[in-house]
């Protein structure tokens, strides 16, 4: 490979190791073409996966900040750079090699960390982004649930304490300072009261009048 084209491929591998979620390293010596294409097939739009040289493998990885995969790096190497959903590939890959022996993960990189085989072999037990997803509207629906109940709890209680005051005020008025319908004024005893005064008045003016007459 001529140089400029190297250094061609090791940007683009460093650019996929920097901007990928994750990546899987695997063997793939005694796969067949046809095995390899049904395996892309298999990982679909969430990772992309393609043979590469080990020694530009490894110029790519230290650039992109990734030091351990020497010892990784050996014997024929293909890349998942994968870049969707890193249980669905790395649970692909597992499937894969469980139906195809030939095909051997050897580790990967996560987060910039040189992963082992076993490490790897976990990321597929992981749950898939769909149903953490689920699990998350799930979870945030039954909070936002709670918190409707939480809300409406006190209101609903203001409410019925509010129409049991306004029940027993209409009963006994005074029980909020006077508030409701005032008793009616009892006209009649202040007509009594009225002509009492006006004939004590009368009498006290007759008197007045005789023993002015007397004198």
């Amino acid at each position: 490979m001529a140089r400029p084209d190297k250094a061609a491929t090791v940007a683009d591998l460093k650019d996929q190791f920097t901007g990928s979620a994750a990546v899987v390293l695997t063997e793939y010596r005694g796969l067949k073409v046809k095995d390899l294409k049904e395996l892309r097939r298999s990982l679909g739009a969430d990772a992309t996966y393609a043979v590469a040289k080990n020694t530009l493998t490894t110029i790519a990885a230290r650039e992109a900040g990734i030091d351990g995969l020497d010892s990784t790096l050996a014997g024929p190497t293909a890349i998942a750079f994968i870049n969707g959903d890193v249980a669905h590939v790395a649970k692909g890959l597992r499937d894969f090699a469980k139906a195809h022996p030939a095909l051997v993960i050897k580790g990967g990189v996560m987060d910039g960390h040189v992963l082992d085989a076993d490490a790897v072999k976990k990321l597929a037990d992981l749950e898939s982004r769909e149903v953490l997803l689920a699990k998350m509207a799930g979870a945030l629906q039954a909070n936002l649930s709670r918190a409707v109940y939480l809300i409406a709890a006190p209101l609903n209680q203001a409410a019925r304490a509010l129409g049991a005051l306004e029940r027993a005020a209409t009963e006994d008025p005074s029980l909020i300072g006077g508030a409701g319908s005032a008793p009616a004024v009892d006209q009649t005893q202040d007509n009594v009261d009225s002509e009492s005064a006006t004939q004590a008045a009368d009498a006290a003016d007759t008197t007045d009048a005789a023993s002015a007459a007397t004198e």
